[in-house]
């Protein structure tokens, strides 16, 4: 009886700490999206939060975008050649790239980039008072600094996820000039035939959701840091983890819910 005991007040307790994690998470995306029309509009904080969302995650995102793109033609170019539709890999993998795998890979490389990157610079101002200082100068820390951040990732994610489905599809006529001997006639004439509109809107919608997740993630953890150095380095890991979880997670809702609409 003790021991029945002893496990149900942990599953209390437990069940318990998400609750209230998931209240204060609630709380803080919805003072967000209540402040982020308020003004005033600092648009220098904005642009510079773009250029680092943005301009600096090209590197690593069109990198992994144009590689996703070779594999995809090139596995999907040798299984289909035992059917004599090898012309087909190009256009398998455009649809591909514009329906999931941009976004999603895009999401998740940004995930791991943007939303350490946030909860790392918001939770070491947390640790030194800097949030604390920002209050006492009668400075809302919500509309300051995770205003900008939220704004910011929600214009950018779109913007690279067409960026990463380009250089993708790019590359993977590459291979399919390469190693599958496919001209590049051939091949732009095929992924034009295979891509629709709502191939494209699909997928771009999905990153507009994905760019809150990744930056009210990080901006929540980052916000919630204690304990010093060691805490600021729970957060990024929570900031990641529970960003790339989240991501994994809605992707299937979001399809399910535009395969209904589209």
């Amino acid at each position: 009886m003790r021991r029945l005991r002893s496990i149900l007040i942990f599953i209390g307790s437990v069940v318990n700490s998400v609750l209230q994690e998931l209240g204060s998470f609630a709380l803080m995306v919805l003072d967000t999206f209540r402040k982020t029309p308020a003004r005033p509009w600092r648009w220098s904080l904005l642009l510079e939060q773009m250029e680092s969302i943005g301009f600096n995650s090209l590197p690593i995102v069109l990198l992994t975008s144009t590689f996703t793109g070779m594999i995809m033609v090139l596995q999907t170019g040798i299984q289909l050649e035992r059917f004599g539709a090898k012309v087909y890999a190009v256009g398998g993998a455009t649809v591909a790239l514009a329906r999931e795998l941009g976004p999603v890979l895009t999401s998740l490389v940004l995930a791991g980039r943007v939303g350490a990157g946030i909860a790392a610079e918001l939770g070491t101002m947390k640790v030194s008072e800097q949030v604390d200082a920002l209050e006492t100068l009668a400075t809302d820390p919500i509309h300051y600094l995770v205003v900008p951040r939220f704004v910011a990732a929600c214009i950018m994610l779109p913007i690279l996820a067409t960026l990463s489905n380009v250089v993708g599809i790019l590359g993977g006529m590459v291979v399919a000039k390469l190693s599958l001997g496919l001209s590049y006639r051939l091949s732009y004439r095929t992924a034009l035939e295979w891509l629709t509109f709502e191939d494209l809107y699909s997928g771009l919608a999905k990153t507009l959701f994905f760019g809150m997740i990744i930056s009210l993630v990080g901006c929540y953890h980052g916000m919630k840091t204690s304990g010093g150095a060691e805490g600021v380095g729970r957060s990024t890991t929570k900031a990641v983890v529970t960003g790339s979880v989240l991501i994994l997670v809605s992707d299937y809702f979001l399809t399910e819910w535009l395969l209904t609409f589209l």
